[in-house]
């Protein structure tokens, strides 16, 4: 695609001024028709998006934000090497 497309936006809003859920690993912002607008941290990180929408009305904002500045996912234990797990030790009694 040659050119992106120009989306329409309700504000532009510094990433420093929404609230982060740790738990859901979202951006949220307050949405002037009651709800808020939401982005997920990993559409922010892999650049996919910057635009935060409100689930419950056609609103959306730009989230003006920088990369490096981005809070880290919470390391997935699933995913850590075999040797970095922590194993059960045997005692003797």
């Amino acid at each position: 695609m040659a050119e992106e497309e120009e989306i329409a936006v309700y504000d532009e809003v510094e990433i420093e001024d929404m609230t982060f859920d740790e738990t859901l690993q979202i951006f949220h912002y307050p949405c002037p028709c009651g709800d808020r607008f939401e982005i997920a941290l990993a559409d922010l990180q892999d650049e996919s998006t910057d635009i935060a929408v409100c689930p419950s009305c056609s609103l959306m904002i730009r989230v003006i934000f920088d990369q490096d500045n981005l809070p880290r996912p919470p390391p997935d234990p699933a995913s850590e090497p075999a040797e970095q797990q922590q194993q059960p030790v045997a005692v003797a009694a």
